[in-house]
This record gives structure tokens, C-alpha cells and sequence, in this order.
């Protein structure tokens, strides 16, 4: 199987890189991120199109929205979270494809460190992890996909220093990554390259991609029993080059058969 994560930061502007990119990366399964749209059934043509006959999408207007498209058949589909209070916004989607449980998420940015939506960021990661807990790790193949808006170490960012502490590299936000990893998943790209230094996103502002400052934002969490059968993880930086891209570039692993 060959799954990606792409925040694509608007389905209606990225939905020719989509395609262009799907045609030459060739994945199964595909989890989007920031669809920004209410009307995502006016996609899902395209996308069959692309042959991606199954698909879960949660739109939501301007803001949010989630989806996995697959050439595979998708079964138990669930909708944010199971476990609490619904959450308004759509971030959360998962769904089982060739046995592997595929959770979809768009991880809150927080705004700022110490407003309430940063605060929301923080109780979101800690019920995602209740979430993931309540599937079956760690003996069952999970992969937690996405833009999480975290990066883990100073690998994955431009200037450590300088970030420490600020939003996206805050000591809070590594701790509720901590403790999800902790739960039974593992960061396939530096678990796969302990001195890689690649990142996912570029700001649009202040020549954030000539110059190459970048965070390493965008992953695949894996079990660890799904790991084991990981041959290759690709960061697509090329993408990002394109005409009018997504700030986020698209991450893929493709995993061997089972034993």
C-alpha cells in the first residue's frame, strides 16, 4: 500500500495539483487536509476521476475539512470524535483500508501561545491520543496522518533557537506529541532517517521557501507493527514549486505485504 498526507489549503485552488501530483506519486490512499469547502460533493467526480472510487470527506466552509480518498474500499468510517463533547469543526476523519486503521487529521494551528485556541489545541491532541488508545494500539497496524502543526525536534525546524517556545515548537505542544507516540505509534521519518532535515511547510510570506525556512509539520504516524512493514517515506519538495502551491508539500510511505 502507498499512503500520503497532503493539507492542500483549498480543494477548489489545488485540485489540478492534485491531480498532476497523483498521476506521477501513484498513491492508494490519500488523506487531504484544509479542503475549505461546504460543497465537497462537487469533488468527488474528480476524484473518482483520479481513481479514487472510495472516499470519506467532512467539508466545512472557509475553514477546515478533511477527507481520505482510496483505491481500496474504506470500511467503518467515523467523523471526529468518538469519545466526549462533538468538536464543531471538521479536523477528523478515519476509516479502516486493507486492514490498516487511517486517521485523517488537521490538528488546530493555535493561534498563540496562551490564547484559548491555543488551549484548544493542547485538549484536541490529548483526545486525539484517548482516541487512537481506544482502536487498538498497540497491536493493531494505525496510521495517524496529517497536518499536525507540531514539529518534534530541532531537526525540523529552520532555527531551533529561535522557534523554542514560539507557536508550532512550544514545549506544551511536544509534550501532548510525546505522549501520543507514547500510546504506540512512531515517527516514521526520523525513525527512518534519524539526521534528516526536510520540511513539509514554507510560509508564503518573507521568501519562506527560497530561503528555505521550513518546519517539518506534516506526518505519518505509524504503529509499530505497520513500521515494520514501511519500505520508503518521500517528502514530494518539488511540489511545492509548482504555480500557486499549497504551503505544505505532500508526505507518502509505501509499506510492503504482510508476513
Amino acid at each position: 500500500m502507498h499512503l500520503a498526507t497532503w493539507n492542500v489549503n483549498s480543494i477548489k485552488a489545488r485540485i489540478d495539483h492534485l491531480k498532476q501530483w497523483s498521476d506521477e506519486a501513484k498513491p492508494d490512499v490519500v488523506c487531504l487536509q484544509e479542503l475549505k469547502t461546504s460543497d465537497e460533493k462537487l469533488y468527488v467526480p474528480a476524484f473518482e476521476a483520479m481513481g479514487y472510487a472510495h472516499h470519506a470527506i467532512v467539508g466545512q466552509k472557509t475553514y477546515n475539512g478533511v477527507a481520505i480518498l482510496s483505491r481500496l474500499p474504506l470500511s467503518d468510517v467515523v467523523v471526529g470524535f468518538r469519545i466526549g463533547e462533538p468538536d464543531p469543526q471538521s479536523r477528523l476523519v478515519r476509516a479502516t483500508v486493507d486492514g490498516v486503521r487511517v486517521f485523517c487529521c488537521y490538528v488546530p494551528n493555535g493561534a498563540e501561545v496562551g490564547s484559548d485556541k491555543f488551549a484548544y489545541k493542547l485538549a484536541w491532541l490529548e483526545r486525539l491520543r484517548a482516541e487512537v488508545v481506544a482502536e487498538g494500539l498497540p497491536d493493531g497496524e494505525v496510521a495517524v496522518c496529517g497536518d499536525i502543526n507540531v514539529a518534534l525536534d530541532d531537526l525540523s525546524v529552520w532555527d531551533p533557537f529561535g522557534m523554542d517556545g514560539e507557536l508550532l515548537y512550544h514545549p506544551l505542544e511536544r509534550e501532548k506529541i510525546a505522549a501520543l507516540l507514547a500510546a504506540g505509534l512512531v515517527d516514521s521519518y526520523r525513525a527512518s532517517k534519524p539526521e534528516g532535515k526536510e520540511y513539509t511547510w514554507w510560509d508564503y510570506r518573507m521568501l519562506g521557501f527560497p530561503k528555505n525556512h521550513g518546519l517539518r509539520i506534516d506526518h505519518l504516524f505509524l504503529s509499530a507493527s505497520l513500521f515494520a512493514r514501511m519500505q520508503e517515506i518521500t517528502m514530494w519538495r518539488p511540489v511545492r514549486k509548482w504555480e500557486k502551491p499549497s504551503d505544505h508539500i505532500p508526505v507518502s510511505a509505501r509499506f510492503g505485504p504482510r508476513a
